[in-house]
């Protein structure tokens, strides 16, 4: 059980855990429901969508808004270690990874929902999949899929840019088109892992004291041995 006392853990502590650093794409209505309050109005609210599409990083930004607001909130992914309790002093219960349930963590998840209903807790939780397809019991899945529901999409290649380039902008470092479009043809187009290597060029070109740059790239990732 993973309890999130501060803006701290699992919601991080830089900004690009924020609502603010989030590239809603055609995503947008889910931002608004999180960012304005509408997890408050519901006893679900349920994201979904592929690996990337930003699911856990709404959760998070929405942990550091109840957590920037004085509220409490606890947290529990798949991989989280048992037990799973609730904690009548929080405004919050997220649950990540919900299609990765296995059977004692569904009986667990089952449990928050329960306790949370009872105390009028809100419930936010994200999987890969719609409610009517996650691979958990009945009750689980039907109470999932009680409150908003939102179908999360990837972003398209110019929106994945802007993202890339505000993430380096923030860095303060310079990103090339030749190294953007490396970058886009070298990867998958999928903003996470996409983040995580403008994360590691940053700190190559800081530890090597160069400009980055397509050769630097590729020789960071010759000595990582990705290519």
């Amino acid at each position: 059980m993973k309890q999130l006392p501060l803006a701290i853990g699992a919601i991080g502590a830089g900004p690009e855990q924020s609502f603010d650093s989030y590239v809603p794409g055609t995503n947008g209505a889910a931002l608004a429901h999180l960012r304005l309050g509408g997890v408050a109005g519901a006893p679900v609210s349920y994201l979904w969508g592929a690996s990337g599409t930003g699911k856990t990083h709404l959760l998070r930004a929405l942990v550091r808004r109840t957590h920037e607001q004085g509220q409490r909130s606890g947290w529990f992914a798949a991989s989280d270690r048992m037990p799973w309790e609730l904690d009548e002093a929080w405004s919050l219960v997220v649950i990540d990874d919900c299609d990765e349930l296995d059977e004692a963590r569904q009986h667990a998840a089952f449990a928050l929902f329960v306790d949370a209903a009872t105390l009028g807790i809100p419930v936010a939780a994200a999987g890969r999949v719609p409610p009517v397809d996650l691979p958990l019991r009945e009750d689980l899945r039907t109470r999932l899929g009680w409150g908003h529901v939102f179908a999360l999409q990837p972003l398209a290649e110019a929106e994945m840019r802007a993202a890339l380039r505000r993430e380096a902008d923030r860095r303060g470092v310079f990103l090339s088109d030749e190294v953007m479009d490396y970058l886009l043809t070298r990867f998958e187009r999928n903003l996470q892992p996409l983040m995580a290597q403008l994360e590691r060029l940053d700190r190559f070109s800081l530890a090597n004291k160069r400009a980055i740059t397509v050769p630097m790239l590729k020789l960071m990732l010759a000595e990582e041995g990705a290519v």
